[in-house]
């Protein structure tokens, strides 16, 4: 599997450079998503599937906005009635050039407030990984900086959380917690930011 991160944010760019510039199977660039030719890119979406914001917007401009209603429609028929944070699902999209897009949220409803403080582009990035890893068609990935649009959260926190979920799944390094406060601890070092206790 080869990764490509991409956002035209160059302070997203460059926090991926601090954590990811080692990695040999992933190349970092500023640039636009949408005008790369790979198996898939990835949406930065919230759960319920609406693609008319950001990122999204782009993508919907690029791939047709009928993505949105065929995603919408299998958001509908799962179990849950939505795609919850810390899920993804892959479609096609009927296009030549970007022919699947991993639908990643990274929050419930497009909203900012508590989005910079959470973990959500953490379970966003392992939820990626994982569906893509496993599909028979996708050997190159195209993602965007999770979380720092209209989530508003501080890129190197966003780029050490998608890094960590990288470290898990593609790396294979598994947490082993010997007890709560060691989980506690993992969770707050993802997110210094949030808060674990009022």
């Amino acid at each position: 599997m080869h990764y490509l991160l991409i956002d035209q944010n160059p302070r997203m760019v460059s926090a991926w450079r601090d954590f990811f510039g080692e990695e040999e199977n992933v190349k970092i660039l500023e640039g636009d998503l949408t005008s790369v030719t790979c198996d898939a890119i990835v949406s930065p979406a919230n759960s319920f599937g609406f693609m008319d914001g950001g990122v999204d917007y782009a993508i919907s401009m690029r791939l047709g906005w009928e993505l949105q209603s065929t995603l919408q429609k299998i958001i509908q028929d799962l179990p849950e009635g939505e795609l919850i944070v810390g899920k993804a699902l892959i479609l096609e999209t009927g296009d030549d050039l970007i022919p699947y897009l991993v639908s990643s949220p990274t929050m419930r409803v497009p909203m900012s407030f508590n989005i910079s403080t959470s973990v959500n582009a953490y379970l966003a990035m392992k939820a990626t990984l994982i569906e893509t890893k496993n599909h028979p068609k996708i050997n190159f990935v195209a993602i965007p900086g999770f979380c720092t649009g209209v989530g508003k959260m501080h890129p190197q926190i966003a780029a050490r959380q998608m890094y960590q979920a990288y470290k898990e799944i593609i790396k294979g390094e598994k947490m082993d917690f010997k007890g709560f406060a060691e989980a506690q601890k993992y969770h707050w070092e993802i997110n210094p930011q949030g808060l674990i206790f009022e």
